[in-house]
């Protein structure tokens, strides 16, 4: 990436310097080649993506395509988007004061035209920053073509005694001011129908119409769009003329596996330092947290047009920690760890990142929460210890039955707010726990050893080998028959 010489400050120095004038598609060619070249990263903080959607953003732009990424919500759409900006040259010389950066050696406007005929080499210039030359709009029913392209401004007309035929009455509107640069339309279809419009010209022939004047402004924008899927954004769709206009339709994607879904979740949460003093983050947790989207995102109960955020498990994760920080909190201060039936703490953050169809409105949002985690805890179960619907199947030697057994005559309750000490204790009670964990998962610490322990209890639950309930602030285990007598005891 070349480095400019933003010293200079006037038309003539800058001509007698070795700068050239660039379309900005070259301008963003040339910087991914030499990017490439180099062996850098394209974008910043972009994990799963390395091998699907950023080679085909590469070849887009190679192509010197606009482009229109399509995918459901939570894909790092716009991410993309603004970190094409590290694309650009760090600095490019615009005429000093105008509204569409005019380039000193190719001036567009009318305001610039005159400036350099009235000084000629001594015209000034300013150096634009590439932080500048992004501009991005959020689609909604209310723009207009004049938010978009440019009006006739009356009180401009008044102040300057001009009438309306002079093309200085122009206000400019918003993509003649990113000339140079980039702009992007988030949420293209929300755009109503005669403002797409609007666009043809400026993407094929470069030029806009505003309220008459027959201008000819040959602007310099890459046009980036985004867009959900046109079968699920109900409020509108990109129409074809618009569409077969953008060169480049990138699809993307959510997380293909656990281990970049993980990395994507860790990379994005935010975890105050003091977060992460108090409470340590068990991977199982990690995990399981992960699959609850990953089960989401094939549950039938959940509309699967509209997607499944990979936010969810970034505030998830947040409400994970939080819930452990409490524990501490309440408990003096003392170092804990994210634990199995802090997994119930993040029903807020799930129920507002789906979207239900009727079946789950019925289920209600709480319930197809605590069945997303229900599922998620049966699918990592039988990759560590048995699988206890094999065993019953099978009819085969049941490492579980000594705890299950214990729970005939007893009950146990682990509580969210316990003490490490209490949830030692409490866990410890349960004959043939410890021992199915050392044989099935060993050589972990103590910590570790507790979380397995509470994992069995919970997928003995999930399994219905014992009966588990979620109670206030915590869960509790006991016998399934028992549950089910007193069940019908309770409806006679």
């Amino acid at each position: 990436m070349k480095k400019q010489d933003t010293s200079i400050r006037t038309l003539g120095d800058l001509k007698k310097s070795a700068y050239q004038s660039k379309k900005v598609k070259d301008e963003l060619r040339d910087n991914l080649i030499a990017k490439m070249q180099a062996g850098e990263a394209m974008f910043e903080g972009i994990v799963g993506y390395e091998n699907t959607v950023i080679p085909e953003i590469q070849r887009a732009i190679l192509a010197r395509h606009n482009m229109n990424f399509l995918g459901l919500r939570g894909q790092a759409k716009t991410r993309m988007a603004r970190g094409l900006v590290g694309l650009l040259d760090e600095y490019i010389p615009v005429v000093e004061g105008s509204e569409i950066n005019d380039d000193p050696l190719n001036p567009l406007s009318r305001y610039a035209l005159d400036l350099i005929e009235q000084n000629g080499d001594k015209t000034p210039i300013s150096w634009l920053h590439r932080s500048k030359r992004y501009v991005e709009k959020l689609a909604t029913p209310d723009v207009s073509v004049a938010d978009l392209i440019g009006d006739v401004d009356p009180i401009k007309a008044a102040n300057m005694g001009l009438n309306y035929a002079d093309e200085r009455v122009i206000h400019f509107g918003l993509i003649p001011r990113a000339n140079r640069g980039l702009f992007v339309i988030n949420e293209l279809p929300d755009l109503q129908a005669r403002i797409q419009v609007a666009l043809f010209n400026m993407l094929q022939e470069g030029d806009i119409q505003i309220r008459g004047f027959q201008l000819r402004l040959d602007l310099d924008v890459e046009f980036v769009f985004t867009a959900n899927p046109e079968d699920y954004t109900n409020r509108g769709s990109i129409i074809t003329p618009l569409k077969d206009r953008i060169q480049s339709q990138i699809l993307t994607h959510y997380p293909k596996d656990i281990e970049i879904s993980k990395k994507i979740t860790l990379q994005e949460a935010q975890i105050l330092p003091q977060q992460n003093e108090k409470v340590q983050q068990s991977d199982l947790v990690s995990e399981l947290l992960e699959l609850i989207a990953f089960e989401a995102r094939s549950s039938e109960l959940i509309d699967q047009k509209s997607g499944v955020s990979a936010r969810l498990t970034i505030t998830a994760f947040e409400h994970l920690v939080a819930a452990a920080e409490r524990r501490s909190i309440l408990n003096g201060g003392e170092q804990t760890s994210t634990r199995i039936g802090d997994l119930a703490a993040i029903v807020p953050a799930v129920t507002g990142k789906v979207e239900l169809v009727y079946e789950g409105e019925q289920e209600g949002a709480a319930g197809v929460a605590f069945g997303l985690i229900g599922k998620a805890i049966r699918t990592k179960f039988p990759q560590i210890f048995p699988n206890p619907e094999t065993i019953k199947r099978r009819k085969l030697e049941d490492p579980f039955l000594e705890s299950k057994s214990w729970f005939t005559e007893n009950e146990l309750y682990l509580g969210a707010e316990m003490s490490e000490k209490e949830y030692h204790d409490a866990l410890h009670s349960v004959p043939g726990l410890r021992d199915v964990v050392g044989k099935y998962a060993p050589n972990l610490n103590a910590g570790d050893e507790l979380l397995m322990m509470e994992f069995v209890l919970h997928a003995l639950g999930e399994f219905n080998l014992i009966n588990k309930d979620v109670a206030d602030e915590g869960h509790s285990f006991s016998d399934l028959f028992n549950q089910l007598f007193s069940d019908e005891d309770y409806e006679e």
